[in-house]
């Protein structure tokens, strides 16, 4: 409710109040008495409700509105004539302003160009503003390769001083592009400029497009377009000069596929095994490139998809393109093979596989028929080679292993099911092997032990008619077998590079001191980041001598640790070259809670590594030592307890 309105509701309950006053029978009636009449006097009594002070029409009420009516009417009249002023001046003195929009940029050249060819372009600036524009940059920028614009840019930038009011300014250029034959290479042109009495930069652009007509280093590729796992894949690419004289450097880098395993190529790469050197190409001279490898870890449906680049080296980083001349790419479908034998290595399927020596290998091949028709005479044969297989040992589940050529065949022979494989059929067969110790008196110490099993599955579809289509498929694995890495840990009082001190057997608290040493044996493969971990009871204390004292072995204080950083322990080492040791002495005193014990001297201690040829990591645990000098010629058969 408003003020007014509020006003008004309490006059008229004054009203109602007086009224019912007035009507009341108990309202005392009051008498006054005077002795003469005053005059007359008339009121002029308003017809409606209105607020007390000004009177309606009155003349002050007047005033007040013709006074706020002058104010409006003088502000719009000085408003109309500030306005009137500046269109004056903006249209008498408006050319001291510059507009972009008066600002021209053209280009004169070819809309088209071979890539690699110098491309050369007027561009012209026309001023048509009534000021000059000051401290102009004409900036031009354009792609250095066939790659992507924002990451691979070129820039030219030319000062060219004030052009003038009403003046043309024209500069030449000259530009190389590359690209695919029939793309387009935009180049971007700005001019930057300044305006008098102000310090802010402007900027003019246009964008300017280009068709590449041909590419210096023309590319192709023929390789197929499906693709089936685990099956040969040949990539061949053919690189053609195109350019009118010779073109040095030329690298060619192709950027595999997730799942794409490289085999082999003709040339050999020059850097890695995706980057050759093609040398100095001379006019429509062609070089070649053959790939050979494996789609692997893929799958039905996917989309694999090679990258090929061609251009000049970089200076600064060996074996990188710097400048691209040309780029394509080869997309190949994969499709599930038309039949398939998928091995599995002790019921794992893997690209590489990692057993111990002297262990069993279990083999199983799951087959299937993936057509829509029957297969005929279905043959799966295991070939089994390399330096680790033990021949004696091979079994085989419903087949014949024929040991002259060590192959492992499954036919409708061993298994009648074979004659005849209904469509969507699948199936097992099975066989198993031992590998080879990694070093005996008679072959010495294994090369590369590792045992290579190639699959192969074939059988025939019967076609309209009495025709029969030879259909096949086929894949190999690599089982690696790990290094036999020894870690031998001894204890020792009399013997050793130290002297040791105390009595034996130990006395309580009396410190005896104990030489331990550490040493490592390997059989086939390189171990490296080899590293030995343990740790002294709380009654034992690290003396300090370490030897040979090359070795890099440290001891921690604050947790009793000790770390042998080992490093590289070499094949044959202990075996055809000498093992690797080291050792450090420890002293102990005993407790008398420990006599007539036999305490810890050093903890469990383990040793860690990679093996670099199984690619795996592998790891040594070795017993703590205690007060019993067992390795020791010399230690008397009652000397480990503690004597009071």
């Amino acid at each position: 409710m408003s003020e007014e309105d509020q006003e008004k509701s309490e006059k008229l309950n004054r009203i109602e109040e007086l009224k019912s006053k007035l009507f009341s029978k108990n309202f005392p009636a009051k008498t006054e008495h005077r002795d003469s009449f005053t005059p007359p006097k008339r009121l002029d009594v308003p017809d409606s409700w209105v607020k007390s002070g000004i009177a309606p029409g009155s003349p002050e009420k007047f005033f007040t509105k013709a006074s706020v009516f002058k104010k409006f009417f003088l502000f719009s009249v000085i408003f109309f004539i500030l306005t009137l002023g500046y269109a004056s001046y903006m249209f008498f003195a408006g050319g001291n302003t510059v507009s972009a929009n008066n600002i021209d940029i053209s280009v004169l050249g070819n809309t088209f160009t071979a890539g690699g060819e110098e491309l050369p372009l007027m561009i012209e600036i026309t001023n048509r503003n009534k000021s000059a524009l000051e401290l102009v940059d004409l900036l031009v920028e354009y792609p250095k390769s066939s790659g992507d614009f924002s990451q691979n840019t070129e820039r030219l930038r030319q000062s060219l001083g004030t052009i003038s009011a009403g003046s043309v300014r024209s500069e030449n250029i000259k530009v190389v592009l590359f690209g695919e034959q029939g793309s387009v290479r935009s180049i971007k042109i700005s001019i930057e400029y300044r305006i008098s009495g102000s310090n802010a930069i402007f900027v003019k652009e246009k964008e300017y497009d280009v068709s590449i007509s041909s590419t210096p280093i023309d590319l192709s590729v023929s390789a197929p377009d499906e693709a089936s796992p685990n099956q040969d894949f040949t990539l061949n690419i053919k690189a053609t000069q195109n350019a009118t004289k010779t073109v040095s450097g030329i690298l060619l880098e192709v950027d595999y596929p997730a799942g794409f395993q490289f085999v082999s190529a003709s040339p050999a790469p020059a850097f890695g095994n995706n980057v050759w050197k093609l040398g100095d190409l001379s006019p429509g001279a062609e070089s070649s490139v053959s790939i050979k490898g494996k789609m692997l870890d893929v799958f039905d449906g996917e989309e694999k998809t090679f990258r090929v680049e061609s251009g000049l080296e970089s200076g600064r980083i060996k074996g990188t393109i710097e400048t691209v001349f040309n780029s394509l790419g080869h997309t190949v479908l994969i499709k599930k093979a038309l039949i398939e034998a998928r091995l599995y290595i002790n019921g794992a399927y893997s690209r590489e596989y990692a057993v111990n020596s002297n262990s069993s290998v279990r083999g199983e091949i799951r087959w299937a028929n993936n057509l829509e028709t029957k297969i005929n005479d279905l043959e799966i044969r295991a070939k089994i080679s390399g330096s680790a297989a033990n021949r004696k040992t091979i079994d085989v589940n419903r087949g014949f292993y024929n040991s002259l050529g060590d192959v492992i065949v499954w036919d409708k022979n061993s298994d009648r099911d074979f004659a005849e494989v209904n469509p969507g059929e699948t199936g097992t067969v099975s066989f198993s092997l031992s590998t080879l110790s990694l070093f005996s008196a008679i072959t010495g110490v294994l090369t590369q032990p590792q045992i290579e099993i190639d699959v192969s599955i074939s059988g025939k579809e019967p076609l309209e008619g009495y025709d029969l289509k030879e259909v096949s498929n086929k894949e190999s694995k690599t089982i690696r077998i790990v290094s036999d890495v020894g870690f031998a840990a001894k204890i020792f009082y009399y013997s050793g590079p130290f002297t040791n001190k105390g009595s034996i057997p130990p006395k309580a608290e009396t410190e005896t001191t104990y030489t331990i040493i550490w040493s490592l044996s390997n059989t086939s493969n390189n171990i490296s980041k080899a590293q030995v971990r343990g740790s002294l009871p709380p009654w034992a204390r690290f003396v300090g001598p370490i030897s040979p004292q090359t070795e890099d072995l440290t001891y921690n204080s604050s947790t009793k640790e000790i770390i042998w950083n080992a490093g590289n322990i070499p094949k044959g080492a202990g075996i055809t070259v000498s093992n690797k040791t080291v050792a450090f002495q420890i002293g102990f005193t005993p407790s008398l809670s420990q006599v007539g014990t036999t305490p810890t001297l050093v903890n469990d201690a383990v040793l860690t590594g990679h093996d670099d040829f199984a690619n795996v990591d592998v790891r040594v645990n070795k017993a703590s030592l205690n007060t019993r000098l067992s390795n020791d010629p010399l230690f008397p058969a009652n000397g480990d307890r503690v004597v009071e």
